[in-house]
């Protein structure tokens, strides 16, 4: 017997016996999006859907699961402890329902949705090397690129709103998967009459805390280049001017007016002048400090093809000094 029938006939031989249906995938999805938000009316917005008919959506899996999700009494709403083993829940139904769209990708002409994170550092440098010849070589994949901290890509790939990232490794977390592309080692840039340019190669006791240039909190080359010189995380060039960014490039306009220097990634280098590169940069001693490029995702995916295909391209593009790098070379520096 069909186990829809099954069911039927016990809900008719034991009427108090009670029957509550699964929840639909919207209702999972809204769920999910309140979750995300912590509030009503911008969940509904990102489902594109009136915040009524989503708040009786969630009410009416509240009815048919017995518990309450979401305490409405907070703000913002607040997910149960309940809630949230419903919510790990639907983010592994959700998930597992939209792989039956990937599968068809394995075995014909790669396609499909991808929304990839990278990190401040990187994404002005690599995406542009790689992204366009992608988009000719691949039509009918559906890339959206998005920056973000570390911290936030890892949130991201917990909840499944990215699906891969490029971003700096080790991240010690068995919940993700590093398929590290290539090391890229630190540079010191200053400016003309810097006492650092005054030697061919620097040592890192050589460095001076005081006039070093740092991003903002959060950014991971921020926290290598500290946990590298060894400095405190109050260190400001100008004694009477507190000064945050998130950007590589406003650091390097402030060296070239004549103040302070700082440490650049190498890809960060390439946008600079043949003069610069001769006069203002310098190299470290062995081993030099190096950061370990990655390429990361869940361990719960599918979408290996496009994974395959965004790797291929990336180390297509990246530059011989960094795939001439041996190990015995550069000390890769911990984030």
């Amino acid at each position: 017997m069909p186990f829809r029938l099954q069911k039927l006939k016990l809900l008719t031989q034991f009427p108090g016996l009670r029957y509550n249906p699964m929840p639909s995938m919207t209702q999972l999805e809204y769920a999910v999006a309140v979750h995300k938000h912590k509030h009503f009316g911008r969940a509904a917005k990102e489902c594109h859907v009136s915040q009524p008919s989503l708040s009786a959506q969630i009410q009416k899996m509240e009815e048919e699961l017995d518990l309450v999700i979401f305490d409405r009494s907070k703000k913002p709403v607040m997910t149960t402890d309940l809630g949230l083993k419903v919510i790990g829940q639907a983010q592994v139904v959700i998930r597992e329902h939209y792989r039956l769209f990937d599968i068809k990708s394995e075995f014909g002409e790669v396609s499909g949705a991808f929304h990839l994170g990278v990190i401040p550092t990187l994404s002005p440098y690599l995406i542009p090397l790689f992204v366009e010849n992608f988009s000719q070589k691949y039509p009918h994949v559906n890339l959206k690129i998005s920056e973000y901290q570390t911290e936030d890509i890892i949130l991201k790939l917990y909840d499944d709103e990215l699906d891969g990232a490029l971003l700096v490794t080790p991240l010690k977390d068995d919940k993700i998967i590093e398929r590290a592309l290539f090391l890229e080692p630190f540079y010191i840039f200053a400016p003309k009459g810097h006492s650092l340019l005054k030697r061919k190669t620097v040592r890192e006791e050589d460095l001076q805390g005081g006039d070093i240039w740092l991003l903002d909190e959060g950014h991971c080359f921020r926290d290598q280049v500290i946990r590298f010189c060894s400095l405190e995380k109050s260190q400001q060039v100008l004694k009477n001017v507190g000064f945050s960014s998130g950007s590589l490039e406003t650091l390097i306009n402030l060296i070239r007016k004549g103040t302070g220097y700082t440490l650049l990634p190498h890809l960060a280098t390439t946008h600079l002048s043949p003069s610069e590169l001769k006069n203002n940069i310098r190299q470290f001693t062995r081993p030099i400090p190096t950061r370990e490029v990655s390429f990361v995702h869940s361990r719960s995916f599918l979408k290996e093809d496009i994974i395959a295909a965004l790797i291929d391209e990336v180390i297509s593009v990246i530059p011989k000094p960094l795939t001439n790098l041996k190990s015995g070379q550069t000390q890769i520096v911990d984030i």
